[in-house]
């Protein structure tokens, strides 16, 4: 990459630029112990750090060009007569993501992108769509929420969409792999700090709008989470909606500002272009569900609820617009499962249904009840805890909402990190004690799983929810390895 390949596509961001005596960069970073000779480094703000207080570093360690976008820094290097190039912009995130796309020569114009965005159901989603895709031969890759997904290989990520600098990373050896499809997890936040600026989705994809999200380091209120939702059909050639989310209105506003084509899904609106319609909930071998898509066919599901059947019609309406047949998209779904997510967990000893699932606030476990609900257990029985160095909020709602719905609460730990499990579950009484829900306290998570497994009869549902894909305990500063499937099985396998 030259000194003008920078300044061509960054274009209009740029404010202003001293060209310095290296016309050929090697490698692009944000994170200063990366930089070296050759580098370009590109100073971002964040939440809780700003690269400007890293620029010196950045070029003690040879970066040969900085973008910044501090018109302070910029007078002040400038005056420095610096032998480097710096380049001064209106928002370096924004620059970061267009020069990303530049570095990795704009993989994602090679690839056809579904970007899908909402409050609930974005993973579960993209890994429905990609069965579909992958059974109407597709070549389809993940990125979201549980990792990245392509080929045989797996990476793992902190955010559901990462930095700019990784998202086309992770495009250019997808393209190098032979992959032609890639479904991704397009969060507020990503949208919001511009992770996602200058792709152009060939889809675009709306689930739903609940409150989530708001805080001093995320969203200001709902209206803001919302609107930064909403960016992303301003980078969409189509969109596919969720005719019956709370605000579709708003939504529907935003998408006909953008000017695009878009359809929509549901189970209310017949007018809708997939309408689900003939819910069925019944407990075969777990917690199965099957509708009627309006036109084309009967759909079964092995994951349970209303939520699911909302998942299927939007990956029904991905697939078929891609170019899927209704009969790929059945037999496809069928036997979709997401780790994780309303995942069955299945033993020859076991005549009850157990369910793992990441419900870990008030919002997702109150939906969780609601979807077991239809299915009329004897009795819901709810491992739980609530994961430290978070919300104390958090825990008054998800004690008060189990303690609401369960028949019976094993509270528990959920990744304390520096916290004392103790103050956690002292947090959790607060809301539990609001209802007359029974519990038990139960500290160690292994222990309190074989507890539920032990009690729970036939006909109950049993619910472990808050760690859902997560394969270990945060315990103080360590990640220790412990997967809820294992604790299951090790206990029915001990059974006589």
């Amino acid at each position: 990459m030259t000194f003008a390949d920078i300044l061509n596509c960054l274009g209009n961001e740029i404010c202003d630029f001293k060209k310095g005596s290296c016309d050929a960069f090697i490698s692009l970073c944000y994170d200063s112990r990366k930089a070296a000779k050759g580098s370009v480094f590109v100073c971002l703000k964040g939440a809780n750090f700003d690269g400007h207080a890293f620029f010196d570093k950045a070029v003690e360690s040879g970066a040969d060009c900085v973008v910044v976008s501090d018109k302070r820094i910029y007078s002040e290097k400038i005056a420095q007569s610096p032998n480097f190039s710096i380049v001064l912009v209106n928002d370096t995130r924004k620059a970061l993501a267009l020069l990303s796309a530049e570095f990795f020569s704009h993989p994602a114009k090679k690839l056809f992108t579904v970007g899908i965005t909402g409050t609930k159901g974005k993973t579960s989603t993209t890994f429905m769509v990609r069965e579909v895709l992958e059974n109407a031969g597709f070549k389809t890759g993940i990125i979201g929420t549980t990792g990245i997904y392509y080929n045989d290989k797996y990476e793992y990520i902190d955010n559901s969409t990462p930095e700019s600098y990784e998202l086309h990373r992770i495009f250019s050896d997808m393209v190098n792999c032979g992959i032609t499809h890639v479904l991704m997890e397009v969060s507020s936040q990503a949208l919001m700090m511009h992770r996602t600026y200058g792709i152009n989705f060939d889809i675009g994809v709306f689930t739903n709008i609940s409150p989530d999200h708001i805080g001093e380091h995320e969203h200001s209120d709902f209206e803001d989470y919302l609107s930064c939702k909403c960016l992303l059909f301003k980078q969409c050639k189509k969109a596919i909606l969720n005719a019956d989310a709370d605000r579709i209105e708003d939504v529907l506003s935003s998408v006909k500002d953008a000017g695009i084509e878009y359809l929509t899904y549901s189970t209310k609106d017949e007018n809708a272009r997939f309408f689900g319609e003939n819910c069925v909930f019944e407990i075969t071998d777990c917690l199965s569900t099957s509708f009627d898509l309006k036109n084309y066919g009967r759909i079964h599901l092995n994951t349970p609820g209303e939520f699911s059947v909302y998942n299927a019609l939007c990956a029904a309406s991905v697939g078929m617009t891609v170019g899927a047949s209704f009969g790929q998209v059945a037999k496809s779904l069928e036997k979709v499962r997401v780790f994780g997510r309303v995942e069955p967990v299945k033993h020859e000893k076991c005549d009850f249904a157990v369910i793992i699932d990441y419900a870990h606030n008030a919002l997702s476990l109150e939906s969780l009840f609601a979807s077991v609900k239809n299915y009329s257990p004897k009795n819901i029985i709810t491992v739980f805890g609530c994961g430290g160095n978070r919300s104390k909020l958090r825990r008054y709602d998800m004690g008060e909402i189990s303690g609401k719905y369960s028949d019976l609460s094993v509270i528990t730990s959920d990744n304390p990190r520096t916290e004392k499990v103790e103050d956690i579950i002292d947090d959790i009484l607060v809301g539990i004690n609001k209802t007359d829900g029974k519990y038990v306290i139960i500290k160690d998570r292994k222990e309190a799983i074989h507890h539920a497994l032990s009690v729970a009869k036939s006909g109950d549902i049993v619910l472990i929810v808050g760690k859902g894909n997560q394969l270990y305990e945060e315990i103080g500063h360590e990640k220790i390895p412990f997967d809820e499937r294992i604790v299951v099985k090790e206990y029915f396998d001990g059974l006589q």
